[in-house]
């Protein structure tokens, strides 16, 4: 399909281009209904694809070529590609919609995909969209809007099933034929009392097995796991994932049923953090359009950049330290890049244990027993590679101090990689950051300072 399109948008570049340097009416009449006719073509070939499929089409063409495309859908399409598309790319769509493209398309939007998008549009533009919806969908907008990012109220959809406890299994079944079409996700009914109070559920299996005169109440399960908007995302995203659910009720302070929270909410989430997460690691500080203008991406990358760079200066005043030994002994500045590199290999492989086991919740009080196992397993590491690599430089400079030295050094290095590895997440989860946001950064600043101050002051030391 991508490639089709992309078929498509080149002749009409190439029409675009010849329709530029006609000379005579005839023939740039001939070019502008060629070009309408390509446009016919694209507009055909998009209709009816779903708007995921659309957001990844998107997302994987040129911004001139996204406008082109986006200009070919009807509004609705607009609007509900614009909730699939990630968060930076949907902001650089919405900067080159003109104000009635994006107003067409948010009127399109029901309160649910219009809370999503408040973090994207400009308020005055979410407010206008939601004039036209009715007065619990206006409320549902503002309030969930409302909400900090990062908790379930962010997530939280209105579509809930819920039917009165005293219904019977048959008044029940009646109800949701009235009701029209299940809403997406619905694997189980939510059962209330007459104050609106969550009493229990029932799986929709439970329901067509029970007898018809069965009243609700007594099939529900009363033991029933429910959020509230300002509980945690991340913990939710663990509570489906550990008990396989596909939705779950959402109450206010005072238990009433506001809400639901579902899979696919979830796993939109999940995939953000899990993005958020990679990038932080590398010293971003957002998401970055592959297209993005080069300023922005300068800006999304230099800060940690800066803070690398003070961190190798720091580092290489380490090497400056020992110059004399290194004028000395010429083979030290041909091994220490070794004792460094394999130091950052063990810091990040713990770093990476450590960030799981902080993302799964398995870190409470017992940091001092996993920096003890690290440690253990950094100094197993630093004999076994030590040794190889002490025989290695002994072959290749014939000299039994060196080492000595190069294998003392490494075993030393893979001890200290492996308690900064499981410090550096630690100390940035405590200072209130993401675990990951910096973290092979710090990472490589310790294990290469160290590795240099250790191989080349063991080097000092013992090498006359």
């Amino acid at each position: 399909m991508l490639d089709e399109v992309r078929a498509i948008i080149e002749r009409h570049r190439v029409l675009e281009s010849l329709a530029e340097r006609q000379r005579t009416d005839k023939r740039e009449l001939l070019t502008q209904m060629q070009k309408r006719e390509n446009l016919v073509e694209l507009r055909r070939r998009l209709a009816g694809v779903h708007p995921a499929d659309l957001a990844s089409m998107i997302a994987r063409l040129p911004p001139d070529e996204r406008l082109l495309v986006v200009h070919q859908l009807a509004a609705r399409d607009v609007g509900l590609t614009l909730v699939e598309l990630d968060p930076e790319i949907r902001a650089a769509v919405i900067d080159d919609l003109d104000r009635q493209e994006l107003e067409a398309a948010l009127a399109e939007l029901d309160a649910d995909d219009l809370a999503y998008l408040a973090d994207s549009v400009p308020a005055a533009l979410i407010d206008q969209a939601s004039a036209s919806l009715d007065g619990a969908g206006r409320s549902w907008v503002a309030d969930t809007s409302s909400h900090a990012s990062g908790t379930v109220g962010r997530l939280m959809r209105q579509d809930v099933v819920a039917l009165r406890g005293e219904l019977t299994v048959a008044q029940a079944i009646d109800a949701l034929r009235q009701g029209g079409e299940l809403p997406p996700q619905t694997d189980r009914l939510f059962v209330t009392d007459a104050r609106h109070m969550l009493r229990g559920a029932v799986p929709l299996a439970t329901i067509l097995r029970a007898a018809p005169d069965a009243p609700l109440a007594s099939i529900a399960s009363t033991e029933v796991a429910a959020f509230r908007p300002g509980d945690s995302a991340a913990e939710a995203a663990k509570a489906f994932e550990r008990y396989d659910w596909v939705s779950a009720p959402m109450v206010d302070d005072l238990g009433k049923l506001i809400g639901r929270i579902t899979i696919d909410a979830v796993v939109d989430y999940l995939r953000a953090a899990s993005d958020q997460s990679a990038l932080a690691r590398a010293g971003l500080r957002g998401a970055e359009d592959l297209f993005a203008p080069v300023s922005e991406s300068v800006r999304n990358r230099w800060p940690w950049l800066a803070f690398n760079l003070l961190t190798a200066f720091a580092a290489s005043r380490v090497i400056g330290a020992f110059e004399e030994t290194i004028t000395r002994v010429v083979a030290l500045a041909a091994l220490m890049p070794i004792v460094a590199s394999i130091g950052g290999n063990t810091g990040n492989q713990t770093v990476a244990l450590v960030i799981r086991a902080l993302a799964l919740d398995q870190l409470r009080e017992t940091h001092g027993r996993l920096a003890a196992k690290e440690a253990a397993v950094g100094a197993l590491n630093g004999v076994t590679w030590g040794m190889i690599v002490g025989a290695v430089a002994l072959v290749l400079y014939h000299s039994l101090a060196l080492s000595l030295v190069m294998a003392t050094a490494i075993f030393l290095n893979l001890i200290v990689a492996a308690l900064a590895g499981v410090a550096v997440p630690l100390l940035l989860r405590r200072t209130g950051r993401d675990p990951a946001q910096g973290a092979s950064v710090l990472l490589t600043f310790v294990t290469d300072a160290m590795g240099f101050l250790l191989f080349l002051g063991l080097a000092t030391a013992f090498l006359r």
